[in-house]
């Protein structure tokens, strides 16, 4: 048995105080010891840390942070979809009345046809549809625009972010190849989901005469109901002509289908679209980052380097870079891109322009050309790169910041 603690004095110590120091004295080992022997399993890191503001927050709230990220989370999902969304709406609502005339000049429009071809010919298009139809006129179709960009723009970035980070899996294999194919393939998976919005929005664009107010629901009826002419073929052989007579049969001339028109240009047009898009604005934004420009490009204490529990993360560049690097990406883009976009817009309006043919690519292509010659390929191309650069570049600077401030 041993005797019991004494003080300085000789007189006995109380057993609660020694009790007290002792479990102090406990409490701070088993602190010490916490911190430098890592959890045992994932659960058990789960643990308070420090946010950026220095207040106690838990692992999840600091994602992005101080956690690595998981791109194959459901959190990063829904926030790069969101982040991408608004991206999309704020992009072509900057854009609206360009659209509008771009449209207008892409098809054709009857009315508008005299203004092609001329440096004044969009602002004096502007003027004529602002005199007719007032700021409303201007923004005609705006409403399906952003019931389409929404979606067709959260699906593009989502898609991009997850091919991208199949595609590339390290900093070795960053090659323009595969930043493209990356792009390429996003874009066409936005496309499968979006494509009968973008036809009623063309529609919408396309209406000018001033007693006429269609409206989204009343367009979507107009389209479903029209019935395609029956194309004229003239096959040299029997084999042809059979089986031209039993596409036409099987194929609908008439409801969902029409919301499918120009859906194969589309697909086609998205392959360099997108890809170069995605490749031009990823390429100009390693340039920015050079050592030699960052201190002007770059804003600091906004990157981080990758470790065993963290990701890479390159820092954000300043509003003008960033807006630099998505103007010259839909400059590219729009460059390598724009005859096929005439061709779909021809084709998505085939119900009140020309007989009503459903045209097929080829026959179209070729119309142009006997219209407007190589020229015809290129109508409104100026007002194009008016257009897409800011939007592109609106669009890459909105998504970046809105992932960097959602934490991703």
């Amino acid at each position: 048995m041993s005797s019991p603690a004494l003080r300085h004095d000789g007189s006995p110590m109380d057993t609660h105080i020694l009790t007290h120091h002792a479990d102090s004295h406990a409490d701070i080992n088993s602190a010490s010891s916490s911190t430098k022997t890592p959890p045992l399993c994932s659960t058990d890191g789960d643990t308070i840390v420090l946010s950026r503001s220095g207040k106690d927050a838990r692992p999840h709230e600091a994602a992005g942070r101080k956690v690595k990220v998981d791109k194959k989370s459901y959190e990063y999902l829904i926030k790069s979809g969101i982040a991408g969304g608004i991206a999309g709406c704020a992009a072509k609502t900057v854009v609206g009345p360009l659209d509008r005339v771009k449209i207008l000049f892409q098809t054709q429009n009857p009315q508008f046809a005299k203004y092609t071809g001329s440096w004044t010919g969009f602002p004096t298009a502007v003027r004529d549809i602002y005199l007719q139809a007032g700021v409303q006129g201007l923004f005609k179709g705006h409403s399906a625009t952003l019931l389409r960009i929404f979606p067709y723009a959260g699906i593009k970035f989502l898609a991009y972010e997850q091919i991208r980070a199949r595609v590339i899996q390290s900093r070795a294999q960053e090659t323009p190849g595969r930043r493209f194919v990356s792009g390429s393939l996003a874009g066409m998976v936005s496309v499968f989901f979006t494509y009968p919005l973008e036809v009623i929005r063309v529609r919408l664009a396309f209406e000018t005469r001033a007693g006429e107010r269609s409206n989204l629901s009343s367009i979507v009826r107009k389209i479903y109901s029209e019935h395609a002419a029956p194309t004229s073929h003239n096959p040299t052989n029997a084999l042809t002509a059979s089986a031209t007579q039993a596409v036409e049969t099987l194929t609908p001339q008439t409801g969902l289908s029409n919301f499918f028109r120009g859906f194969t240009p589309t697909l086609l047009g998205m392959v360099p679209y997108a890809g170069a898009s995605f490749l031009a604005h990823d390429t100009m934004s390693d340039i920015m980052r050079w050592p030699l420009l960052a201190p002007y490009t770059v804003l600091p204490n906004t990157g981080r380097e990758e470790t065993s529990t963290t990701s890479q993360k390159p820092a954000q560049l300043r509003y003008w870079a960033e807006l630099s690097t998505g103007g010259i990406a839909g400059f590219v883009s729009q460059t390598v891109s724009y005859p096929l976009e005439v061709i779909r817009r021809r084709m998505q309006v085939g119900g009140v322009v020309g007989d009503g043919h459903r045209l097929s690519i080829a026959e179209v292509a070729k119309r142009i050309y006997v219209e407007r010659g190589w020229r015809g390929y290129f109508v409104g191309l100026t007002i194009g790169y008016v257009k897409v650069v800011p939007m592109v570049a609106t669009s890459f600077f909105v998504y970046e910041r809105g992932k960097y401030y959602l934490g991703i």
